[in-house]
């Protein structure tokens, strides 16, 4: 991915995705938006939590994502949770149709933001979702790893 920035430009993250998800490659593309859904963004009245991503017909389309209408704006724009068209290189979508195909693999958008020269982009997680057992044990380690540091702070 590119370069980290001393200022975040996140709009919007999928924190439920790292919770449900193992990612195995992440991907950076662009955003296909209609004008006051940029504004929108930059307001962040977005939502990512039930996206998704398809191929279709060598085309990434973002699926479920929840943009609320600009309020300062006359223009209608069509539903909130539209399709939109992701950009991806050619060779990155090669590359991962056989691995959509696989069963138990998806596309999930991870995190939403401004890249330095003001474009929207989407973080695009190919992952595989995970097992019961799995989040027990992402908890567990996430509680034990709390502890660790509460130990820590009180020994100083």
């Amino acid at each position: 991915m590119g370069k980290a920035t001393s200022q975040d430009n996140t709009v919007c993250r999928n924190r439920k995705a790292t919770f449900r998800f193992e990612f195995l490659d992440q991907f950076e593309c662009g955003i296909v938006l209609e004008g006051p859904e940029v504004k929108s963004l930059r307001d962040k009245a977005v939502s990512l939590e039930e996206a998704y991503a398809r191929i279709v017909n060598d085309e990434v389309w973002l699926i479920g994502m929840h943009i609320a209408a600009y309020k300062h704006t006359s223009r209608e724009v069509g539903e909130p949770t539209r399709r939109r068209k992701l950009l991806l290189h050619s060779h990155e979508v090669r590359k991962l149709r056989p691995k959509v195909e696989q069963k138990g693999l998806t596309l999930v958008p991870v995190r939403l933001y401004f890249n330095d020269r003001g474009i929207a982009k989407v973080t695009l997680a190919l992952a595989r979702g995970k097992t019961v057992g799995d989040k027990r044990q992402a908890l567990k380690a996430r509680d034990d790893q709390r502890e660790m540091n509460r130990a820590l702070r009180r020994k100083r």
